[in-house]
């Protein structure tokens, strides 16, 4: 009887804890260590873009990104994908990477003036499969360059 009691207890406190767990995961409340590059030393924490919507709205609907931030898309595969600033609010660096190296860099890439104002486009040197972008001057600052290595952890 005692065993079964223990058994019994045992059991409830497993799904107590599962039911916390799901609870916990719906409400996007992770146990798992965050996303990050590491370039030069210097560590981003990433956004991940997941869905075809997000890698159209990218970061257009921010007003700003924290300092060791960023936002990252990742492709099937190599190519001269295209990013511009449509609605965007702030300034950023866009950079091309293809595997784990650096392909392109734009540094200080500006928000439109105005809303009628013609957009451009920003496209690797050669095709890319994965883009970061940070905020405005960090490239600069941390040295990075094209041919750089990225490590992205926790992906």
């Amino acid at each position: 009887m005692k065993k079964a009691i223990i058994l019994f207890i045992i059991l409830v406190l497993i799904a107590v804890s599962g039911i916390i767990f799901q609870s916990y995961r719906k409400n996007g409340i992770s146990f798992l260590k965050s996303p990050k590059a590491t370039i030069n030393n210097h560590y981003f924490n990433l956004t991940v873009v997941k869905t075809l919507k997000e890698t159209q709205v990218g970061l257009s609907e921010k007003k700003s990104l924290d300092q060791n931030s960023g936002m990252f898309f990742v492709f099937e595969g190599p190519a001269f994908y295209s990013f511009w600033m449509k609605n965007m609010k702030f300034p950023i660096d866009i950079i091309f990477i293809k595997g784990d190296k650096i392909v392109t860099i734009y540094e200080n890439v500006n928000p439109p003036k105005t809303i009628n104002e013609s957009l451009s486009t920003y496209k690797p040197e050669e095709p890319a499969d994965k883009v970061l972008e940070i905020n405005a001057g960090l490239s600069k600052k941390y040295n990075i360059k094209k041919g750089n290595t990225v490590k992205i952890e926790n992906l």
